[in-house]
């Protein structure tokens, strides 16, 4: 959602989603899409075909209705969790939604009456879906480089009219790409025990801190927000899920609609637990091409933002952002203008449409000389 939009007088439409249009990044065929940090690899052939045999056996059944509580999925990414991060979770430690989108919506429904607060830039989805729920949101802020200070966090949480419910920390960060270390997401967390504190963590296999599902044990107001969009290349399946306190988990059954989770989905999601290893190789080919494009965008002369995610946010060109992505779609790659002033953001792609917008920019840096 974005402004913009003229509603109708005659459309009942809630008075707080009027200045607004749906939210949505731009769709363009023909070009190099590097805008909606997507994993750019298409499933290996064997992990469709396990996919395709496990959905032609629930065919038959789709007559009735899906695990309402996806158990087997939930334990299946229990044990993913664990695999990674040495912890010891279950089942009733797991809550999974259709993308990590639905999950933060159904936190603002269950949890949201106390108000919110996230610091910017980050996550533009969150506010939004502050508005849509009537929940306040309190804009907090970051340093000038982007990153986030535990004690200013601290300071501008404590000094809202009344202390939220629920803060957001996005880490890896969206759109910057830095990540908090574990000592700092303790630190909020230990001073603010009346409030659930949200991690979100869409971008967390491609980071080089560790994940914060390892204090959950330690710190039942923590909550972790995954999604196998990007690691497990599963953008079009919307999978996402929810690490916590099984209190927190039970809770969220509450403003669940029924039968959210398809059994297709499901079915999908839990074939792709099964070739985890081979899938997370993408994932460490992806890491060390975004190192290679940051070294390359740097001896270009631009400012490259540290990243710990599959994009990488740069600034240092001419003229404005929108001109400068204009001029880069014009020659056929798609990059994102995040609205951040001087900025723009590239996911990472494959090393040849890497490479492909390496030779773009170039060619448009040489044009703006």
């Amino acid at each position: 959602m974005t402004s913009g939009q003229s509603w109708p007088s005659w459309l009942p439409l809630n008075p707080n989603l009027r200045d607004l249009s749906p939210y949505g990044a731009p769709q363009i065929k023909d070009v190099v899409a590097l805008n909606t940090n997507e994993n750019p690899y298409k499933l290996p052939g064997d992990v469709v075909s396990a996919m395709s045999a496990k959905i032609a056996a629930i065919l038959p059944d789709l007559n009735r209705y899906p695990d309402r509580d996806a158990l087997k999925l939930r334990n299946g990414l229990a044990g993913y969790i664990n695999s990674l991060s040495g912890t010891l979770l279950d089942g009733e430690n797991v809550w999974v939604a259709n993308g990590s989108n639905e999950i933060l919506q159904s936190l603002f429904l269950a949890f949201g009456s106390g108000g919110a607060i996230g610091f910017t830039p980050s996550y533009s989805v969150h506010p939004l879906i502050a508005r849509s729920t009537s929940v306040r949101w309190v804009a907090g802020t970051r340093d000038d480089d982007f990153t986030l200070d535990p004690k200013k966090a601290i300071e501008q949480i404590h000094n809202s009219d009344q202390v939220p419910s629920l803060i957001f920390i996005t880490t890896p960060n969206n759109p910057t790409g830095n990540a908090l270390s574990l000592s700092d997401i303790e630190v909020i967390v230990g001073e603010c025990p009346t409030s659930l504190v949200i991690i979100d963590e869409a971008y967390a296999e491609f980071s080089r801190e560790k994940s914060a599902v390892t204090l959950l044990n330690d710190h039942k107001n923590l909550l972790v927000v995954r999604t196998m969009s990007k690691a497990f290349a599963l953008a079009g399946a919307r999978v996402g899920y929810l690490l916590a306190d099984p209190i927190i988990v039970s809770a969220l059954g509450l403003v669940r609609l029924p039968y959210h989770m398809s059994t297709l989905t499901q079915t999908v999601a839990l074939a792709a637990l099964e070739f985890n290893e081979e899938l997370q190789a993408e994932v460490k080919l992806l890491k060390s091409e975004r190192e290679r494009v940051l070294k390359a965008l740097r001896a270009l002369g631009l400012r490259v933002y540290p990243s710990d995610a599959n994009f990488l946010l740069f600034t240092g060109f001419q003229p404005s952002s929108h001109d400068f992505w204009e001029r880069i779609l014009a020659k056929g790659v798609l990059i994102r203008d995040v609205g951040l002033s001087g900025t723009l953001r590239v996911t990472i792609g494959t090393p040849e449409e890497n490479e492909r917008f390496l030779s773009v920019i170039k060619e448009v840096l040489d044009e703006s000389a």
